[in-house]
């Protein structure tokens, strides 16, 4: 008597390793955040997702970026390859995010609310 069917084993298998990489395998993105004159880029690279995979949510003053696994495309039930919440500071334009993804890399740009608000430092003249 067959108890396990070989569907069964070819239908668990990927989700078995999702658990081992969730458990403490090799799925870690790279994260990196830069400060520029404008704005700020979050920058999230992980060369075993595809660009499909990755979602950014953003929720009041969070945004949320993970990457998904589906054992099938069409799958409804997705599980979280990862998950990286960052809180925003007030002085960020949230109706101007925008995110692409080229090569192996995300990035998520946001432009500061107000460019002439933003914090620097004042050159002391001296007579």
């Amino acid at each position: 008597m067959k108890l396990i069917s070989s569907k069964f084993i070819h239908n668990i298998a990927p989700q078995l390793d999702l658990l081992n990489t969730i458990g403490g395998g090799v799925a870690q993105p790279q994260i990196r955040v830069d400060q520029l004159p404008k704005g700020v880029i979050l920058r999230v690279a992980m060369p075993t997702v595809s660009a499909d995979r990755f979602r950014v949510v953003l929720n009041n003053q969070k945004l949320t970026v993970f990457g998904e696994y589906r054992h099938e495309p069409d799958d409804q039930l997705a599980a979280p390859l990862f998950v990286q919440t960052l809180d925003l500071p007030n002085n960020l334009d949230l109706s101007r995010i925008d995110a692409v993804h080229e090569g192996q890399e995300l990035r998520v740009r946001i432009p500061f609310s107000n460019t002439n608000d933003q914090q620097r430092e004042i050159d002391i003249r001296h007579n």
